[in-house]
C-alpha cells in the first residue's frame, strides 16, 4: 500500500496501533532525550522523521560494543528490538498517539567488525517488532549498514521516518 489514496484503507486493515501493543502486552518506554545538539524527532506537515534512536532504558546505553567483537548476534537483535521501541515511542510523541503513525522507512546502522554479515538478521528484529506494533501501518522500506564506529559505542542505531494520519484516517 504505497499509494496515498489506499492510507485511508489501513484503518480498516488493522487493529488501532495501541490496542495491538496492549494485546501483545508490549510498552513504550518514555522517549529518550537527546544526547547532544538536536532535537529527538522533527516534524514537517503530515512526515515525521526521528534522529537515531540507541538502545537506551531507563536513561543508560542497555548495550555497548561491536557484534562479531564483544557482542553476539543475539544482543544485536535485543539492541534492534529496544531501539525500535524507542523509535516507536518518539514518533507516538510527535505525532500525539501511536495510532496516527504510518511507517515509511527505518534506517538501520550495525556497529560489527569487518566480515560480520548478520546485519539484516540483526535489524529484521526490528521491522518484525514494528510490523507487530504497528500491523500494516509498520510495513516499510529499510536500510541496512554496518559500520565499525558508532555513537557511544553502540552496537544499533534505528532512524525512523513516517507519516502522522490524521484523525479519520486513525480512526481515532
Amino acid at each position: 500500500m504505497n499509494h496515498p489514496a489506499d492510507i485511508a484503507a489501513l484503518a480498516a486493515f488493522d487493529d488501532l496501533p495501541s490496542g495491538r501493543l496492549a494485546a501483545r502486552q508490549i510498552e513504550l518506554p518514555p522517549p529518550p532525550a537527546a544526547v547532544g545538539s538536536y532535537q529527538p524527532w522533527s516534524r514537517y506537515g503530515d512526515l515525521v522523521t526521528t534522529s537515531f534512536q540507541l538502545p537506551f532504558k531507563n536513561g543508560s546505553l542497555r548495550y555497548a560494543g561491536r557484534l562479531g567483537e564483544t557482542l553476539t548476534v543475539e544482543d544485536g537483535i535485543a539492541a534492534a528490538r529496544l531501539c525500535a521501541l524507542n523509535g516507536l515511542a518518539q514518533l507516538a510523541q510527535a505525532t500525539g498517539s501511536i495510532d496516527r503513525v504510518r511507517l515509511i522507512r527505518l534506517d538501520g546502522h550495525v556497529g560489527c567488525v569487518a566480515g560480520f554479515d548478520a546485519m539484516p538478521e540483526v535489524l529484521d528484529a526490528a521491522s518484525e517488532l514494528l510490523h507487530e506494533a504497528l500491523g500494516r501501518r509498520g510495513l516499510h522500506a529499510r536500510t541496512a549498514l554496518g559500520h565499525h564506529v558508532m555513537p557511544l559505542d553502540a552496537p544499533v542505531m534505528l532512524g525512523f521516518f513516517a507519516q502522522i494520519l490524521d484523525d479519520e484516517r486513525s480512526g481515532t
